[in-house]
């Protein structure tokens, strides 16, 4: 679980696939801002990834409280879910919202 110990903590996330940019393979456009976690590495031997929740424009870098991970079950993959200090999201905002990727998963959100 490569995630879990950003849980409540305060990371600095680079946003590689901003909100409403398209992915490069699959096609859809990206309701929200998508990045990782530089220096880290995470099961697949890639940056840990990031979901932005509650910053509704695209950015280029976000400063915010990792509140949940999503666990893929399927694979070594986990989804830091990343919000404004003040914010806070439940599991079934965080289901919705990363819905349009994660809906091909079987995931686990872990607090």
């Amino acid at each position: 679980m490569y995630g879990t110990p950003y849980i409540n903590k305060t990371v600095d996330v680079i946003i590689d696939r901003p909100l409403g940019s398209k992915h490069p393979t699959h096609g859809f456009i990206y309701p929200l801002n998508y990045g990782y976690l530089p220096n880290t590495v995470s099961g697949d031997g890639e940056p840990i990834d990031c979901y932005i929740l509650g910053i509704f424009e695209p950015i280029k870098a976000f400063k915010g409280k990792c509140i949940a991970v999503i666990k893929r079950k399927s694979e070594d993959d986990d989804k830091l879910i990343v919000v404004p200090s003040n914010r806070t999201f439940t599991n079934a905002e965080i289901k919705v919202l990363t819905e349009f990727q994660e809906r091909f998963f079987e995931i686990e959100i872990l607090r």
